[in-house]
Protein backbone atom coordinates (compact mmCIF):
# COMPACT_ATOMS: atom_id res chain seq x y z
CA UNK A 1 0.00 0.00 0.00
CA UNK A 2 2.90 2.28 0.40
CA UNK A 3 5.12 3.76 -2.19
CA UNK A 4 8.89 3.60 -2.01
CA UNK A 5 11.10 6.63 -1.98
CA UNK A 6 13.19 8.38 -4.60
CA UNK A 7 13.63 6.72 -7.96
CA UNK A 8 11.64 3.66 -7.02
CA UNK A 9 8.59 5.87 -6.71
CA UNK A 10 8.73 7.38 -10.17
CA UNK A 11 9.85 4.36 -12.12
CA UNK A 12 8.11 1.14 -12.96
CA UNK A 13 8.82 -1.38 -10.26
CA UNK A 14 9.52 -5.02 -10.87
CA UNK A 15 5.86 -5.84 -10.39
CA UNK A 16 3.23 -3.24 -11.28
CA UNK A 17 -0.36 -4.29 -11.78
CA UNK A 18 -2.68 -1.69 -13.32
CA UNK A 19 -6.44 -1.82 -13.31
CA UNK A 20 -7.84 0.81 -15.69
CA UNK A 21 -11.19 2.36 -14.79
CA UNK A 22 -13.77 3.78 -17.15
CA UNK A 23 -16.23 6.47 -16.17
CA UNK A 24 -19.75 6.15 -17.50
CA UNK A 25 -22.89 8.21 -17.24
CA UNK A 26 -24.83 7.82 -14.03
CA UNK A 27 -27.15 4.85 -14.15
CA UNK A 28 -29.11 5.99 -11.14
CA UNK A 29 -30.44 9.06 -12.91
CA UNK A 30 -30.43 8.07 -16.58
CA UNK A 31 -31.98 4.66 -16.04
CA UNK A 32 -35.04 5.00 -13.88
CA UNK A 33 -36.68 1.90 -12.53
CA UNK A 34 -35.19 -1.32 -11.21
CA UNK A 35 -36.07 -3.45 -14.21
CA UNK A 36 -34.50 -1.02 -16.69
CA UNK A 37 -31.33 -0.84 -14.62
CA UNK A 38 -31.11 -4.59 -14.19
CA UNK A 39 -31.65 -5.20 -17.91
CA UNK A 40 -28.97 -2.62 -18.76
CA UNK A 41 -26.46 -4.25 -16.43
CA UNK A 42 -27.13 -7.70 -17.87
CA UNK A 43 -26.73 -6.45 -21.43
CA UNK A 44 -23.56 -4.50 -20.61
CA UNK A 45 -21.95 -6.90 -18.16
CA UNK A 46 -18.20 -6.50 -17.88
CA UNK A 47 -16.12 -9.52 -18.64
CA UNK A 48 -12.66 -9.92 -17.18
CA UNK A 49 -10.25 -8.53 -19.75
CA UNK A 50 -6.54 -8.86 -19.17
CA UNK A 51 -3.52 -7.67 -21.07
CA UNK A 52 -0.40 -8.83 -19.29
CA UNK A 53 3.21 -8.70 -20.36
CA UNK A 54 6.27 -9.90 -18.52
CA UNK A 55 8.64 -6.96 -18.18
CA UNK A 56 6.06 -4.19 -17.91
CA UNK A 57 3.84 -6.56 -15.91
CA UNK A 58 0.64 -4.66 -16.64
CA UNK A 59 -2.85 -6.00 -16.10
CA UNK A 60 -5.86 -4.05 -17.37
CA UNK A 61 -9.46 -4.37 -16.21
CA UNK A 62 -12.36 -2.27 -17.43
CA UNK A 63 -13.96 -0.44 -14.51
CA UNK A 64 -16.87 1.91 -14.46
CA UNK A 65 -18.10 4.85 -12.48
CA UNK A 66 -21.11 4.60 -10.17
CA UNK A 67 -23.32 7.69 -9.86
CA UNK A 68 -20.72 9.62 -11.88
CA UNK A 69 -18.31 9.50 -8.95
CA UNK A 70 -17.59 6.04 -7.51
CA UNK A 71 -15.19 3.67 -9.27
CA UNK A 72 -15.51 -0.10 -9.36
CA UNK A 73 -13.39 -2.85 -10.81
CA UNK A 74 -13.50 -6.57 -11.51
CA UNK A 75 -12.00 -9.26 -9.30
CA UNK A 76 -12.58 -13.00 -9.21
CA UNK A 77 -13.10 -15.33 -6.26
CA UNK A 78 -13.05 -19.11 -6.04
CA UNK A 79 -12.02 -22.11 -8.15
CA UNK A 80 -13.15 -21.91 -10.89
CA UNK A 81 -13.18 -18.08 -10.74
CA UNK A 82 -16.44 -16.20 -10.17
CA UNK A 83 -16.39 -12.55 -11.22
CA UNK A 84 -17.47 -9.59 -9.07
CA UNK A 85 -17.55 -5.83 -9.43
CA UNK A 86 -16.21 -4.15 -6.28
CA UNK A 87 -15.35 -0.69 -5.00
CA UNK A 88 -11.62 -0.26 -4.34
CA UNK A 89 -11.90 1.60 -1.03
CA UNK A 90 -9.04 3.20 0.91
CA UNK A 91 -11.51 4.16 3.63
CA UNK A 92 -12.08 0.60 4.85
CA UNK A 93 -10.10 -2.61 5.27
CA UNK A 94 -12.49 -5.50 4.60
CA UNK A 95 -13.17 -7.38 1.38
CA UNK A 96 -16.71 -8.67 1.04
CA UNK A 97 -19.18 -9.68 -1.65
CA UNK A 98 -22.83 -10.71 -1.67
CA UNK A 99 -23.65 -14.28 -0.69
CA UNK A 100 -26.44 -16.61 -1.76
CA UNK A 101 -27.65 -16.45 1.85
CA UNK A 102 -28.44 -12.73 1.66
CA UNK A 103 -32.18 -12.11 1.84
CA UNK A 104 -32.12 -8.30 1.63
CA UNK A 105 -33.98 -6.99 -1.45
CA UNK A 106 -30.88 -5.19 -2.76
CA UNK A 107 -28.92 -8.46 -2.83
CA UNK A 108 -31.05 -9.76 -5.68
CA UNK A 109 -29.52 -7.08 -7.92
CA UNK A 110 -25.95 -8.18 -7.10
CA UNK A 111 -23.85 -11.08 -8.30
CA UNK A 112 -23.85 -13.62 -5.45
CA UNK A 113 -20.89 -15.81 -4.55
CA UNK A 114 -21.80 -19.47 -5.00
CA UNK A 115 -19.58 -21.08 -2.38
CA UNK A 116 -20.76 -24.57 -3.30
CA UNK A 117 -19.24 -24.14 -6.79
CA UNK A 118 -15.72 -23.42 -5.48
CA UNK A 119 -13.32 -26.26 -4.67
CA UNK A 120 -11.05 -23.91 -2.67
CA UNK A 121 -13.77 -22.47 -0.42
CA UNK A 122 -13.31 -22.74 3.35
CA UNK A 123 -15.99 -21.55 5.82
CA UNK A 124 -15.71 -20.18 9.37
CA UNK A 125 -18.26 -19.38 12.05
CA UNK A 126 -17.10 -15.79 12.59
CA UNK A 127 -19.60 -12.99 11.89
CA UNK A 128 -19.13 -9.23 11.57
CA UNK A 129 -20.89 -6.02 10.52
CA UNK A 130 -19.81 -2.72 8.91
CA UNK A 131 -21.48 0.70 8.78
CA UNK A 132 -20.64 2.85 5.75
CA UNK A 133 -21.75 6.38 4.97
CA UNK A 134 -24.14 5.03 2.34
CA UNK A 135 -25.31 1.80 3.99
CA UNK A 136 -24.42 -1.14 6.19
CA UNK A 137 -23.90 -4.86 5.93
CA UNK A 138 -23.66 -7.98 8.08
CA UNK A 139 -21.78 -11.05 7.04
CA UNK A 140 -19.72 -14.12 7.81
CA UNK A 141 -15.96 -14.60 7.33
CA UNK A 142 -14.88 -17.27 4.82
CA UNK A 143 -11.70 -18.16 2.88
CA UNK A 144 -11.01 -18.67 -0.82
CA UNK A 145 -8.69 -17.71 -3.68
CA UNK A 146 -9.04 -14.06 -4.76
CA UNK A 147 -7.57 -12.58 -7.93
CA UNK A 148 -7.00 -8.95 -8.90
CA UNK A 149 -5.83 -9.32 -12.45
CA UNK A 150 -2.63 -11.36 -12.24
CA UNK A 151 -2.32 -10.90 -8.48
CA UNK A 152 -3.47 -14.04 -6.66
CA UNK A 153 -4.15 -14.29 -2.91
CA UNK A 154 -4.70 -17.89 -1.84
CA UNK A 155 -6.82 -18.79 1.18
CA UNK A 156 -7.81 -15.12 1.44
CA UNK A 157 -10.23 -14.34 4.29
CA UNK A 158 -13.17 -12.20 3.18
CA UNK A 159 -16.79 -11.56 4.02
CA UNK A 160 -19.99 -12.93 2.55
CA UNK A 161 -22.91 -10.62 3.23
CA UNK A 162 -26.14 -11.99 4.67
CA UNK A 163 -27.72 -8.54 5.16
CA UNK A 164 -27.26 -5.39 3.04
CA UNK A 165 -29.09 -2.14 3.79
CA UNK A 166 -28.89 1.24 2.08
CA UNK A 167 -27.23 0.16 -1.17
CA UNK A 168 -30.37 0.24 -3.31
CA UNK A 169 -29.80 1.09 -6.95
CA UNK A 170 -26.00 0.92 -6.74
CA UNK A 171 -24.71 -1.70 -9.20
CA UNK A 172 -21.82 -3.20 -7.29
CA UNK A 173 -21.26 -6.61 -5.73
CA UNK A 174 -19.08 -5.69 -2.77
CA UNK A 175 -16.15 -3.69 -1.42
CA UNK A 176 -12.40 -4.25 -1.46
CA UNK A 177 -10.94 -2.40 1.51
CA UNK A 178 -7.39 -1.09 1.07
CA UNK A 179 -6.89 0.48 4.49
CA UNK A 180 -4.68 -0.82 7.30
CA UNK A 181 -5.41 -4.12 9.12
CA UNK A 182 -6.34 -2.46 12.40
CA UNK A 183 -9.49 -1.00 10.82
CA UNK A 184 -10.83 -4.40 9.77
CA UNK A 185 -14.25 -5.08 11.29
CA UNK A 186 -14.06 -8.77 10.42
CA UNK A 187 -10.61 -9.22 11.93
CA UNK A 188 -9.45 -10.71 8.63
CA UNK A 189 -6.09 -9.77 7.16
CA UNK A 190 -6.73 -7.37 4.25
CA UNK A 191 -5.97 -8.66 0.78
CA UNK A 192 -3.17 -6.15 0.18
CA UNK A 193 -1.37 -7.38 3.28
CA UNK A 194 -1.90 -10.99 2.23
CA UNK A 195 -0.52 -10.30 -1.25
CA UNK A 196 2.44 -8.55 0.35
CA UNK A 197 3.09 -11.43 2.76
CA UNK A 198 2.81 -13.98 -0.05
CA UNK A 199 5.40 -12.08 -2.13
CA UNK A 200 2.95 -11.21 -4.91
CA UNK A 201 3.75 -7.48 -4.68
CA UNK A 202 7.37 -6.35 -4.85
CA UNK A 203 6.82 -2.96 -3.20
CA UNK A 204 4.21 -2.19 -0.50
CA UNK A 205 2.55 0.62 -2.45
CA UNK A 206 -0.48 1.29 -4.63
CA UNK A 207 -1.83 4.35 -6.42
CA UNK A 208 -4.98 5.74 -8.03
CA UNK A 209 -5.55 7.77 -11.15
CA UNK A 210 -9.24 8.67 -11.43
CA UNK A 211 -9.96 9.96 -14.90
CA UNK A 212 -12.13 12.96 -15.66
CA UNK A 213 -12.63 11.73 -19.21
CA UNK A 214 -15.55 9.38 -19.70
CA UNK A 215 -13.75 7.78 -22.65
CA UNK A 216 -10.41 7.20 -20.94
CA UNK A 217 -9.77 4.64 -18.21
CA UNK A 218 -8.93 5.36 -14.63
CA UNK A 219 -6.28 3.19 -13.03
CA UNK A 220 -5.40 1.62 -9.71
CA UNK A 221 -1.85 0.26 -9.79
CA UNK A 222 -0.14 -2.07 -7.35
CA UNK A 223 3.57 -2.41 -6.63
CA UNK A 224 4.93 0.74 -8.27
CA UNK A 225 4.21 4.23 -9.63
CA UNK A 226 3.77 5.21 -13.25
CA UNK A 227 4.84 8.85 -13.47
CA UNK A 228 2.98 9.34 -16.76
CA UNK A 229 -0.25 9.75 -14.79
CA UNK A 230 0.79 12.93 -13.00
CA UNK A 231 2.58 16.24 -13.53
CA UNK A 232 5.57 17.53 -11.60
CA UNK A 233 6.76 15.91 -8.39
CA UNK A 234 4.89 13.86 -5.83
CA UNK A 235 4.35 15.73 -2.58
CA UNK A 236 4.71 13.34 0.37
CA UNK A 237 2.52 13.73 3.42
CA UNK A 238 3.12 11.66 6.57
CA UNK A 239 0.13 9.95 8.10
CA UNK A 240 -1.15 11.26 11.42
CA UNK A 241 -0.41 7.79 12.68
CA UNK A 242 0.37 4.48 11.01
CA UNK A 243 -2.80 2.47 10.63
CA UNK A 244 -5.15 4.84 8.80
CA UNK A 245 -5.00 6.83 5.55
CA UNK A 246 -5.45 10.14 7.37
CA UNK A 247 -3.18 13.19 7.21
CA UNK A 248 -3.01 16.61 8.84
CA UNK A 249 -4.55 19.39 6.74
CA UNK A 250 -3.51 23.00 7.36
CA UNK A 251 -6.63 24.81 6.16
CA UNK A 252 -9.41 25.15 3.60
CA UNK A 253 -9.62 28.56 1.97
CA UNK A 254 -11.36 30.56 -0.73
CA UNK A 255 -10.30 33.98 -2.02
CA UNK A 256 -7.35 33.91 0.42
CA UNK A 257 -9.69 33.59 3.39
CA UNK A 258 -9.81 30.50 5.58
CA UNK A 259 -13.32 29.07 5.43
CA UNK A 260 -12.76 25.80 7.31
CA UNK A 261 -10.05 23.80 9.06
CA UNK A 262 -8.71 26.93 10.75
CA UNK A 263 -5.82 25.90 12.96
CA UNK A 264 -5.54 22.54 11.20
CA UNK A 265 -7.70 19.43 11.05
CA UNK A 266 -7.77 15.80 9.98
CA UNK A 267 -8.18 14.79 6.32
CA UNK A 268 -9.08 11.25 5.24
CA UNK A 269 -8.02 10.38 1.68
CA UNK A 270 -10.82 8.05 0.66
CA UNK A 271 -11.34 6.52 -2.79
CA UNK A 272 -14.60 4.95 -1.59
CA UNK A 273 -16.26 8.32 -0.94
CA UNK A 274 -17.62 10.19 -3.92
CA UNK A 275 -17.84 13.73 -2.54
CA UNK A 276 -15.98 16.04 -0.16
CA UNK A 277 -17.45 15.62 3.31
CA UNK A 278 -17.01 17.60 6.51
CA UNK A 279 -18.75 18.90 9.65
CA UNK A 280 -22.30 20.15 9.06
CA UNK A 281 -21.72 23.73 10.23
CA UNK A 282 -18.66 24.21 8.04
CA UNK A 283 -20.22 22.51 5.01
CA UNK A 284 -23.29 24.73 5.34
CA UNK A 285 -21.01 27.77 5.48
CA UNK A 286 -19.32 26.73 2.23
CA UNK A 287 -22.73 26.26 0.61
CA UNK A 288 -23.62 29.83 1.60
CA UNK A 289 -20.33 31.23 0.31
CA UNK A 290 -20.91 29.69 -3.13
CA UNK A 291 -24.60 30.70 -2.96
CA UNK A 292 -25.91 27.16 -3.18
CA UNK A 293 -29.59 26.59 -2.37
CA UNK A 294 -30.98 23.39 -0.84
CA UNK A 295 -33.36 21.30 -2.90
CA UNK A 296 -34.14 17.90 -1.45
CA UNK A 297 -30.92 16.26 -0.32
CA UNK A 298 -28.71 18.31 -2.69
CA UNK A 299 -27.49 21.92 -2.86
CA UNK A 300 -27.82 23.61 -6.26
CA UNK A 301 -26.24 26.61 -7.95
CA UNK A 302 -26.83 28.31 -11.27
CA UNK A 303 -24.83 26.49 -13.91
CA UNK A 304 -23.55 29.84 -15.18
CA UNK A 305 -21.88 30.36 -11.79
CA UNK A 306 -19.42 27.55 -12.52
CA UNK A 307 -17.37 29.96 -14.65
CA UNK A 308 -17.22 32.66 -11.97
CA UNK A 309 -16.99 30.79 -8.67
CA UNK A 310 -13.46 30.74 -7.21
CA UNK A 311 -11.50 27.56 -6.51
CA UNK A 312 -11.56 26.11 -3.02
CA UNK A 313 -8.04 25.44 -1.80
CA UNK A 314 -7.05 22.57 0.46
CA UNK A 315 -3.64 23.26 2.02
CA UNK A 316 -1.75 20.17 3.18
CA UNK A 317 1.79 20.30 4.55
CA UNK A 318 2.18 23.82 3.15
CA UNK A 319 1.16 22.83 -0.38
CA UNK A 320 -2.01 24.24 -1.94
CA UNK A 321 -4.34 21.81 -3.71
CA UNK A 322 -6.97 23.94 -5.49
CA UNK A 323 -10.24 22.37 -6.56
CA UNK A 324 -11.95 24.58 -9.17
CA UNK A 325 -15.68 25.11 -9.45
CA UNK A 326 -15.72 22.90 -12.55
CA UNK A 327 -14.70 20.05 -10.22
CA UNK A 328 -16.81 20.77 -7.12
CA UNK A 329 -19.95 21.59 -9.14
CA UNK A 330 -21.50 18.71 -11.11
CA UNK A 331 -24.46 18.55 -13.46
CA UNK A 332 -27.29 16.06 -12.97
CA UNK A 333 -29.26 14.30 -15.71
CA UNK A 334 -31.76 17.19 -15.86
CA UNK A 335 -29.00 19.69 -16.57
CA UNK A 336 -29.10 21.22 -13.08
CA UNK A 337 -25.84 21.96 -11.25
CA UNK A 338 -25.26 20.78 -7.70
CA UNK A 339 -22.37 21.05 -5.26
CA UNK A 340 -20.25 18.14 -4.10
CA UNK A 341 -19.89 19.20 -0.46
CA UNK A 342 -21.77 17.07 2.03
CA UNK A 343 -22.10 16.59 5.76
CA UNK A 344 -19.98 13.80 7.24
CA UNK A 345 -22.24 11.94 9.66
CA UNK A 346 -19.81 9.25 10.78
CA UNK A 347 -16.78 11.15 12.11
CA UNK A 348 -16.83 12.13 15.81
CA UNK A 349 -17.75 15.81 16.36
CA UNK A 350 -14.86 16.25 18.80
CA UNK A 351 -12.33 16.35 15.95
CA UNK A 352 -12.79 18.36 12.77
CA UNK A 353 -12.49 15.79 10.01
CA UNK A 354 -12.76 16.20 6.24
CA UNK A 355 -13.07 13.31 3.80
CA UNK A 356 -11.36 13.97 0.49
CA UNK A 357 -13.21 11.71 -1.90
CA UNK A 358 -13.27 11.24 -5.66
CA UNK A 359 -14.05 14.90 -6.39
CA UNK A 360 -10.63 15.76 -4.94
CA UNK A 361 -8.87 12.63 -6.21
CA UNK A 362 -9.86 13.22 -9.82
CA UNK A 363 -7.68 16.31 -9.62
CA UNK A 364 -4.76 14.68 -7.84
CA UNK A 365 -2.98 11.42 -8.50
CA UNK A 366 -2.67 9.65 -5.15
CA UNK A 367 -0.06 7.22 -3.88
CA UNK A 368 -0.60 5.11 -0.74
CA UNK A 369 2.78 4.14 0.71
CA UNK A 370 2.49 1.42 3.34
CA UNK A 371 6.26 1.04 3.57
CA UNK A 372 6.72 4.61 4.81
CA UNK A 373 3.27 5.36 6.25
CA UNK A 374 2.58 8.30 3.97
CA UNK A 375 0.48 9.52 1.05
CA UNK A 376 1.81 11.13 -2.11
CA UNK A 377 -0.19 13.67 -4.12
CA UNK A 378 0.52 15.25 -7.49
CA UNK A 379 -1.52 17.02 -10.14
CA UNK A 380 -3.16 14.37 -12.33
CA UNK A 381 -2.67 14.59 -16.09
Amino acid sequence: MKWLVLLGLVAFSECIVKIPLRRVKTMRKTLSGKNILNNFLKEHAYRLSQISSCGSNLTFHPLRNIKDRLYVGNITIGTPPQEFQVIFDTGSSDLWVTSVFCTSPTCSTHVMFRHFDSSTFRPTKKTFSINYGSGRMKGVVVHDTVRIGDLVSTDQPFGLSVVELGFDGIPFDGVMGLNYPKLSFSGAIPIFDNLRNQGAISEPVFAFYLSKDEQEGSVVMFGGVDHRYYKGELNWIPLIQAGDWSVHMDSISMKRKVIACSGGCKAVVDTGTSLIEGPRRLVNNIQKLIRAMPRGSEYYVSCSAVNTLPPIIFTIKGINYPVPAQAYILKDSRGHCYTTFKEDRLSPPSTETWILGDVFLRRYFSVFDRGNDRIGLARAV
